[in-house]
């Protein structure tokens, strides 16, 4: 595919968001589906002076292993992985496959016991990630299994996911140090408040961020970025919130998800559709039900629900929480093999309250110094 908003977006991974150097090992990741985005990171890796490990993978291969394994090898972390992860300098992950719906029938207890097996592998990631040891990004690769999941066509669905990474600007790079700019400005407001409060329909939900982080994702790791997140002091999460859009993880699909939580923790989890799977990811392990992330989408040209949290969780006008993991950097130490990011959506009556203050209202800031539309 000669399309040159590939090569840009190619270019932003490496120079951009992994700052990539001469030396520097970096291992990059993606289905075969992805070949073309592939091939034009490999070489623009190779131009930076970096030393390349490339893993490619194909489809059906993670069906295979849930379908097929046995106790002993669903619970086994290969030691190869482990080492990789000590050992490289930067990461870059291309998502896309054939199939998104591929594990909709695997029990979820057998994807729920081998993610939590590979929770040290993780814990390690993050851990290096939060030190500024490994640098890490991952983008999506527009296929036809997306596009239909987002109910468009494969061309409108390739120019959603270039606009929403502005590859078509003359210079990306320079848009996304601008982007930047105007999210430190919200990053640096939000680092001074102690508890934030989320207000929408059949949602209240309060949190204290009082001693912790807030971060600025301006493309150095998600790629299309757009957000502002933290990790909630653990058990001050209160109240309840219901999510706008199908909770999706793992191939699989939760929809409206209704999370009541107590002293941080889960304490009802309710689902229209796919609530068993729901209740077994929350019971993966003592940390999966607590709350490891609290964001805020910034990125306006993101403007529909796709079913891809990638993107989802950037709509300008919505927050999300993740259960499950969190990023030692923000403060939140959570730990879980879980990490699940679901989405609500603000811009129909939502409010965002910092410290007793409204600063957004319906998908808005009050503020025209923070991101806007």
């Amino acid at each position: 595919m000669n399309d040159p908003r590939i090569q840009n977006l190619a270019k932003l991974l490496t120079e951009y968001s992994l700052n990539l150097k001469p030396g520097n090992i970096v291992s990059i990741n993606g289905n075969a589906i992805a070949a073309p985005l592939i091939r034009e990171c490999y070489r623009a890796a190779l131009r930076c002076g970096a030393f390349v490990f490339n893993e490619v993978a194909i489809d059906g291969m993670n069906e295979i292993f849930y379908t097929e394994a046995n106790n002993d090898q669903l619970k086994w972390v290969s030691p190869i992985a482990k080492f990789r992860t000590k050992r490289i300098d930067a990461s870059l992950g291309i998502w896309g496959g054939e199939n998104t719906k591929a594990l909709s029938r695997i029990d979820p207890k057998r994807m729920a016991a081998a993610a939590a097996a590979r929770k040290p592998l993780s814990k390690l990631f993050m851990e290096r990630a939060g030190k500024g040891e490994l640098r890490w990004v991952g983008t999506m690769w527009p296929c036809n299994s997306s596009a239909q999941d987002a109910e468009m066509s494969l061309e409108d669905y390739e120019n959603f996911v270039f606009e929403a990474g502005h590859l078509s600007d003359a210079d990306p790079v320079k848009t996304w140090k601008k982007i930047s700019k105007e999210q430190q400005v919200l990053t640096d407001f939000l680092n001074k408040r102690t508890e934030m409060r989320v207000v929408a329909e059949d949602t209240d939900i309060r949190y204290s961020v009082k001693g912790h982080k807030w971060i600025n994702c301006d493309g150095k790791n998600n790629f299309p970025d757009g957000e502002v997140f933290t990790g909630p002091v653990i058990e001050s999460v209160e109240g309840h919130i219901k999510y706008s859009f199908p909770a999706v993880h793992g191939g699989r699909e939760v929809e409206g998800a209704r999370l009541t939580f107590e002293k941080g923790k889960v304490v009802k989890a309710e689902a229209a559709k796919g609530e068993d799977y729901l209740k077994a990811m929350l019971a993966m392990d003592p940390g999966a039900s607590y709350v490891g992330e609290a964001a805020i989408g910034t990125n306006y040209n993101v403007k529909r629900f796709t079913k891809n949290t990638l993107f989802d969780e950037k709509i300008g006008g919505s927050v999300h929480f993740a259960v499950g993991a969190g990023y030692p950097e923000t403060g939140n130490k959570n730990q879980s093999g879980l990490h699940w990011d679901m989405v609500c959506d603000l811009r129909k009556g939502g409010e965002i309250y910092a410290d007793g203050e409204l600063i957004q209202k319906n998908g808005k800031f009050l503020n025209k110094k923070f991101p806007q539309p």
